[in-house]
């Protein structure tokens, strides 16, 4: 199937190099995933931001949050032999996973959705407390009302879990907590009460046992889910073979909620899919992308600090309309258009909740 986004002409929207570091000796390395919202008439994005200090030769060196918030850089020998840099996502020295960088969030405004600036004088959100030692992460923000739900990635040494912070004004912000514990990611929530309930698509891992697939669960209150039901597994040998995870909310539509959904192949090439979930009964999956709607074809996308990867967690919805932004090669910010319609014209009838 042909891809089916028009991307902007102006990508990347925005690089590392657009951004100052958040403290002096730091480095911006990747623009990644951000959450998207609109206010004040305005489209904004909140961009996770990933920074690791400035690098010498011959040395190894990343950053974590220590206690208080306060950053101290770990440094290394490069030839060490007890450090593993074959991941240029992860460090392991002695047995001991680090991130090479350490990640927090941005706000940006734009009055097109394509050139975005930070307000003067904007603060970055940063990691706190013991479970965000090694940053926040890939933050989707869902509206209900007058408040905005924000669902990041927690990071630290206990695991990678899924926290949530709250606002009305985006000034003032509530610290709810962790809300699903390790390890789980990819938090989407419903923008409205489906009978009487709130809901949200995860990520619960489970390497050994199962694997890496989209759950849906209820809540009566936005933190306190339970009734976990598996929607949707990887499917080996196709696009999303190793992994899938949700993106932003879902829209809904007049043929059920559509979720646009990550895959990951064993190789980690990621590209975009859709579910299409019944409006009533979210549990149930009514379609889904037999092929890609959306791949790793430019050179932005197919090279760059992690190659060959397409992540979405936010859009903006007019009409037929999505205006999708996202990652691309886990480098840079990048935007394109899609239509519901040729979405929904895609889909394949599911054969089972978890095909």
């Amino acid at each position: 199937m042909k891809d089916l986004a028009q991307r902007f002409g102006e990508n990347p929207i925005l690089k590392p190099r657009n951004l100052r570091p958040s403290v002096q000796g730091m480095e911006v390395t990747c623009l990644l995933n951000p959450g998207v919202f609109r206010y004040q008439g305005k489209i904004w994005l909140l961009v996770r931001v990933a920074e690791r200090p400035v690098q010498i030769p011959g040395k190894t060196s990343f950053p974590i949050l220590i206690a208080g918030g306060r950053l101290e850089v770990l440094e290394f020998d490069s030839n060490d032999p007890r450090l593993d840099l074959s991941d240029p996502r992860v460090i392991s020295f002695d047995g001991k996973d680090f991130l090479t960088t350490l990640s927090h969030l941005r706000l940006l405004s734009s009055d097109d959705g394509i050139h975005f600036t930070e307000p003067e004088g904007g603060e970055p959100f940063m990691g706190s407390g013991e479970l965000e030692t090694y940053g926040i992460e890939d933050c989707r923000v869902a509206q209900i009302g007058e408040t905005y739900y924000l669902t990041y990635t927690q990071v630290s040494s206990n695991g990678v879990g899924v926290g949530l912070r709250t606002t009305r004004n985006w000034k003032d912000f509530e610290h709810v907590g962790m809300i699903f514990a390790p390890h789980n990611k990819d938090c989407a929530i419903f923008e409205e009460r489906i009978g009487g309930k709130y809901y949200a698509l995860h990520r619960p891992s489970s390497p050994e046992l199962g694997g890496n697939y989209i759950w849906l669960a209820e809540s009566p209150d936005l933190i306190h889910w339970g009734r976990h039901r598996c929607l949707a597994h990887s499917r080996p040998g196709q696009w999303d073979g190793a992994r899938v995870g949700a993106g932003a909310a879902p829209i809904r539509t007049s043929e059920g909620w559509l979720e646009i959904y990550h895959g990951a192949t064993k190789e980690n090439r990621y590209c975009l899919g859709a579910l299409l979930l019944d409006l009533d009964e979210p549990w149930r999956v009514l379609a889904r992308s037999e092929t890609p709607i959306m791949e790793p074809t430019t050179p932005y996308e197919l090279e760059g600090f992690f190659g060959q990867v397409i992540f979405t967690n936010g859009h903006v919805v007019d009409g037929d309309r999505i205006t999708m932004y996202y990652g691309a090669a886990d480098s840079v910010i990048c935007a394109a258009h899609l239509s519901i319609e040729n979405i929904l014209a895609s889909l394949a009838v599911s054969a089972g909740a978890k095909a």
